[in-house]
């Protein structure tokens, strides 16, 4: 599904979850990396119901000699689908405790960081936010603090757009044909301005969003049709109120011209008692692509810096505030 390429031991699974099973790779060696005193990263993709091959990219932080877990989370990829749920079940509470039970089945829960994209920095905040004990770093990497703010910030990026794609996304999802070709054109001018610059999209990111089309279930139930028409049961989901409780050191990531623009990111890094804030100038959605060899340098420096002993109390791990932004 990809044609992202690496040299790295690569080795993949399945973790039994309740009644299912959530796949996943892991880049590297778990056991070498806890040898060279580093911890794993777990990478978090975002959707929801999207899949782990657009954050593939990020698996070349193993050639710095630590690993790196991929998995597809439940209802999407190479895990368990369930097209008949509702939104009843697809909760964020579910994709906790399946994060917790993939941490357990791999044996890093007590010494780890995670980085969450889009949907998964929103899951990566909420897991911080109950300070697991084995947490040693987070990275929010294109993600909203809120879906209020993330709305408000899409509708003024929307109105933007050319007055004749406005016109053609609004008479889809007033009609509720937002399943239409037209409407679907009209979506790519914004992803292409908001989402990911590099247009054809690389493989990895097609492949992706080929994922959510033959099987849109938890992206329809929790997001809705499209980025900036979100009508799903995330729709008022937020953790503006809560980011104080994050008491390990965490990056948060944007790109200049991210459909996560600043407003949506203020509350984490005014919130969060440790954050820096990286801004990468080229890059919309997904600076892990646009650019690349730069993302993976600011990510790898920041892991490097913080593989502490994640039995530290919270008071030794919380250092000072740092709220610079790099352009």
């Amino acid at each position: 599904m990809s044609d992202v390429q690496l040299s790295e031991q690569i080795t993949t699974g399945r973790a039994p979850f309740r009644d299912w099973e959530t796949w996943y790779r892991v880049t590297g060696d778990l056991a070498a990396t806890a040898d060279a005193g580093k911890v794993p990263l777990v990478v978090l993709h975002g959707g929801p119901g999207a899949t782990h091959d657009y954050t593939l990219r990020i698996a070349r932080i193993a050639e710095t000699g630590r690993a790196v877990v991929h998995y597809d989370q439940l209802g999407c990829g190479r895990s368990t689908h369930l097209r008949d749920r509702g939104a009843d079940f697809w909760t964020v509470q579910l994709f906790l405790d399946e994060l917790d039970n993939l941490l357990d089945h791999l044996g890093i829960r007590n010494r780890y960081a995670v980085l969450g994209q889009s949907w998964g920095g929103m899951l990566g905040a909420e897991h911080a936010i109950r300070r697991p004990t084995g947490l040693t770093s987070l990275i929010i990497a294109d993600s909203p603090a809120s879906m209020d703010l993330w709305v408000r910030e899409a509708n003024r990026l929307r109105a933007d757009l050319p007055a004749d794609v406005q016109e053609t996304l609004l008479r889809h999802e007033e009609s509720g044909t937002t399943d239409s070709a037209e409407y679907r054109e009209a979506e790519a001018v914004f992803y292409a301005r908001h989402v990911c610059r590099i247009v054809p999209n690389p493989p990895e990111v097609a492949a992706s969003f080929t994922a959510i089309d033959e099987d849109p279930t938890v992206y329809h139930t929790m997001n809705g049709p499209s980025e900036f028409h979100v009508i799903g049961s995330l729709r008022h989901w937020s953790v503006v109120d809560q980011v104080g409780a994050i008491d390990v050191p965490t990056l948060v990531v944007t790109g200049a011209h991210d459909e996560a623009t600043p407003a949506t990111v203020a509350p984490f890094v005014n919130g969060i008692p440790d954050v820096r804030w990286e801004v990468f100038a080229d890059s919309s959605h997904m600076p892990h692509v646009e650019e690349e060899d730069r993302y993976l340098q600011v990510v790898g420096a920041f892991l490097d810096a913080h593989d502490l002993d994640a039995h530290d109390a919270p008071s030794d791990r919380t250092r000072s505030r740092d709220r610079s932004k790099t352009a």
